[in-house]
């Protein structure tokens, strides 16, 4: 067995005095045959990280403890804890080395992540910019600046041309170098929800697609090898046509071909029935990967497989579906009822390699 590092025994330590569940058989089971990765991707959405104050602001009025969800200090500190064992135990031996974050509040609550729980022990950097969205949440990135070295970053505002005073969260860029200075340009999303229906918001989410598409371009027009990876929320499927006519995101994995999106999260759910979260009986997988020709190229120095995009399942992020068949994300709310789970989002992952 490998060897526990000092933050991997402070968490199986804190953990056991906080759950009876074996998070360690998690880690175990997670990281069989993976002992060779050279970097892990995370992506989650964390169901609402907000702290319990009143932003002027912003909407955030019915996450205070006078507010129709009674969000309190204590229920704020139990998400936030929660969080960091969602986060170590994903990781597996070795705590992820870039985290996508959707559904936070502020920079505050990714601060007090970092500094009131174990994750401290790392050097963790936060990428994060207040977007414009009318609730107050936006997107985020973790990384490990002992694997990871930011080069720049860019926050890309979407403007609906229909409605100019629509507003939604940012496309996160950034650009970083690895410790073999392999360049990865990775994009982090989280597009428009469904709210008024699928036919009735999709227009939305396609104008999303639309300026994401413009800045792969951009990238591939210096250099049709580029590393990119693309991660998030974006509440549409792998065959929506928001992701397969306007981002252009295909499945042909036989024959790669420079300058393509590939689309890892179709491969997930129509070759190993992988879902994300469930909606009225039926798993979804809205949470998706893609990832450019190159990535999936052996003979690059930086790479990965169809395998190693996956959706990370634990029994203690589950409950059962009493009004269906089987089980579902233990999540934090239920409407406006507290429940105090996790999300009503798995994480899902990438696992890359070198060579």
């Amino acid at each position: 067995m490998k060897k526990i590092s000092i933050i991997t025994f402070i968490f199986l330590t804190f953990w056991a005095c906080n759950t009876q569940n074996n998070v360690q058989k998690h880690i175990e089971k997670l990281d069989k045959n993976t002992d060779n990765r050279y970097l892990r991707i995370v992506s989650y959405n964390l169901e609402n990280y907000f702290d319990p104050f009143n932003d002027s602001l912003t909407n955030d009025e019915e996450f205070t403890p006078e507010g129709m969800r009674h969000w309190t200090w204590d229920k704020y500190k139990d998400k936030r804890n929660k969080i960091y064992k969602v986060l170590t135990a994903v990781g597996g031996w070795e705590l992820p080395d870039i985290v996508g974050l959707y559904e936070v509040e502020n920079e505050f609550v990714l601060r007090d992540l970092l500094k009131s729980t174990p994750l401290t022990w790392r050097t963790y950097e936060i990428v994060h910019k207040e977007s414009p969205d009318r609730r107050g949440i936006d997107v985020a990135m973790l990384y490990r600046t002992d694997k990871i070295k930011l080069i720049c970053k860019q926050f890309i505002e979407v403007v609906f041309p229909s409605d100019t005073s629509k507003k939604t969260r940012d496309i996160l860029y950034a650009k970083c170098f690895t410790n073999d200075n392999d360049t990865l340009n990775i994009f982090i999303n989280h597009w428009p929800s469904r709210y008024g229906g699928q036919a009735q918001s999709e227009m939305n989410r396609q104008n999303v697609a639309k300026i994401l598409r413009l800045k792969i371009d951009s990238i591939f027009a210096s250099n049709q090898m580029s590393n990119i990876i693309i991660i998030g929320d974006f509440n549409d499927e792998p065959d929506n046509v928001s992701i397969t006519d306007f981002l252009k995101a295909v499945h042909n994995y036989d024959s790669l071909v420079p300058g393509k999106i590939y689309n890892l999260a179709w491969y997930m759910k129509e070759k190993k029935g992988m879902g994300s979260l469930k909606f009225q009986g039926e798993w979804g997988l809205i949470d998706q990967i893609m990832v450019s020709s190159s990535m999936l190229m052996k003979n690059n120095s930086i790479y990965t497989t169809l395998d190693n995009a996956k959706v990370y399942k634990a029994d203690f992020l589950t409950e059962p579906d009493d009004a269906f068949i089987g089980d579902k994300p233990f999540r934090t709310f239920i409407g406006f009822k507290y429940h105090g789970g996790f999300s009503d989002h798995y994480p899902i992952y990438l696992d890359l390699f070198h060579q």
